[in-house]
């Protein structure tokens, strides 16, 4: 996915140290995507306060909605995009030949390493008789550390992700898939870079059940659907819905998940990153000249960002902001 909203704001006070738990609101916001026509999106990371979650650097949902996803082929670096669809299919092509169909249930993970290009296209209802289908899915990046962001890029799709049981404190137990990285000992077979977690939780009606985490790891929850009540009836108690991600700071063994309807969210952590970073646009980079570089390149186009086959149009690059890119400090 591209981004239209290239973001210019830039901080430069020394950047705050997560300490401690923590149970913080934040909305998410309505964004532009690019595309044939308007998509609902709404975005809840990065925040201005809070650029990362561990490596996790962006959070983007897509829908609920019935419409034609149609995103011309566009650039990224020094990322990987993990797309989690929800509802719907969408048809994924990129600059090193990947050609698949993203369904519920699979993860499909792209490695950008130094460059790559790809389009995302909804595959429509041919019974329907129309283009526009119902489609809803999270796509979400992860920053790639200093030791692999200017490798190779590469595509993975994996259908076949374990399940956990989550113990419940009252009624029936609740279930995670490992979308990526470990939960509870649980590892996906995605391919990472950095210790890191994704998972959606699924929540019966009525249950309130325990997540285990890992202490030295920061973690944020986002709704997916229904309402979700975090450390309920303690002086932290906060809920995620749809529209909210609660970061959850770090130094928590556990977390406490209570749902009065059926309810998924998705928890997304890991070790705090290594270092902070400039994202502007597609690109994740760790300097102002790796942007400009990267913009000129794709501009230009370069071989660095492949060709993807089956298009004749891609999505320019916006115009740089009249600042001096600076580094996302967290100020949280």
């Amino acid at each position: 996915m591209t981004r239209l909203d290239s973001d210019d704001a830039v901080t430069r006070e020394a950047p705050a140290e997560c300490d401690g738990p923590r149970a913080l609101v934040f909305e998410a916001r309505e964004v532009p995507l690019g595309g044939v026509r308007a998509m609902e999106v709404r975005r809840a990371l990065p925040q201005r306060e809070l650029p990362l979650v561990g490596a996790w650097c962006f959070l983007d949902r897509f829908g609920p909605q019935v419409t034609t996803m149609r995103v011309e082929p566009h650039p990224h670096i020094g990322l990987q995009t993990v797309t989690w669809p929800l509802v719907g299919e969408v048809r994924h092509r990129d600059s090193i030949a990947s050609d698949v169909v993203v369904r519920r249930g699979a993860l499909n993970l792209m490695t950008s390493g130094a460059g790559i290009s790809h389009s995302e296209y909804s595959v429509p209802d041919s019974a329907a008789g129309n283009t526009d289908t119902p489609l809803d899915a999270l796509q979400l990046w992860i920053a790639l550390p200093e030791s692999r962001r200017h490798g190779a890029p590469a595509f993975e799709q994996h259908d076949d992700l374990p399940m956990i049981a989550l113990e419940a404190l009252e009624g029936a137990p609740g279930e995670a898939t490992v979308v990526l990285g470990t939960l509870a000992g649980i590892s996906s077979p995605a391919t990472v870079y950095t210790p890191i977690v994704g998972a959606e939780i699924r929540l019966p009606a009525g249950a309130v059940v325990r997540v285990p985490l890992d202490p030295d790891w920061e973690h944020a929850i986002a709704g997916v659907t229904g309402s979700v009540v975090i450390d309920p009836g303690s002086s932290s108690e906060a809920e995620a819905n749809p529209q909210r991600m609660v970061y959850l700071g770090i130094r928590r063994t556990e977390v406490l998940l209570r749902s009065d309807t059926d309810a998924t969210v998705f928890l997304l952590g890991g070790e705090p990153f290594e270092d902070d970073i400039v994202m502007w646009w597609n690109f994740v980079a760790r300097s102002h000249d790796e942007i400009v570089a990267a913009r000129e390149a794709w501009e230009a186009a370069s071989d660095r960002f492949g060709v993807v086959n089956g298009h004749d149009v891609r999505i320019p690059a916006p115009p740089m902001p009249g600042v001096r890119l600076t580094r996302r400090r967290r100020r949280i």
